[in-house]
């Protein structure tokens, strides 16, 4: 999804994923209708939302990516498996012991993905990925996005990077006066 700055994509993001209210919100999922009055926490769980400037926690990369594993009580050697295939998937191996403080802006955007990752949600809602990324790190970025979509998750991208719009299989949307319009499929 495009859109100028200010046109409300970083809102309806985080409208889609229950972080903020809207005057009227009504929509279909996995045959479900749902509003606003009725978005329950199972459907929280089904959608997560990667922040344009993640925030990760002064601990260990392994802890922020397992975070939420954690919350939802996930089992210890249930949650360390899916943290180091985590770290692995988004490449950050070398960086696995760094403290989250001492990483690249591309490498706290790959621990955010991969915090994301391991929550198993069908729907990805991930605002500006590329933003203020060098080359090397926004074409990881893709890369990551790209896999995601490849197993079948829902990825909705708000971005100005045109490349994420070309990528194969991409539907891209352009938000401008509170209307959403399709422009490509």
């Amino acid at each position: 999804m495009q859109g100028d700055n200010g046109a409300g994509k970083t809102t309806l993001l985080k409208i889609l994923a229950g972080l903020q209210n809207a005057d009227t919100l009504e929509f279909r999922f996995n045959g479900l209708h749902y509003k606003q009055a009725n978005y329950q926490d199972a459907l929280r769980r089904e959608i997560v939302y990667v922040h344009q400037h993640p925030y990760l926690f002064s601990t260990s990369v392994a802890a922020n990516i397992g975070y939420g594993l954690k919350l939802r009580n996930v089992p210890v050697q249930e949650r360390e498996n899916a943290i180091s295939d985590a770290i692995r998937w988004a490449g950050l191996v070398d960086v696995a012991a760094v403290a989250p403080k001492r990483l690249s802006g591309g490498e706290k955007q790959r621990v955010a993905l991969a915090r994301a990752l391991v929550l198993n949600a069908p729907v990805m809602l991930i605002d500006e990925p590329t933003a203020n990324l060098d080359a090397k790190a926004r074409d990881q970025v893709r890369g990551l996005l790209e896999s995601l979509r490849a197993e079948g998750r829902i990825v909705v991208v708000a971005t100005h990077d045109p490349a994420l719009l070309a990528l194969p299989g991409v539907t891209a949307w352009q938000l401008m006066d509170g209307k959403l319009s399709c422009l490509s499929t």
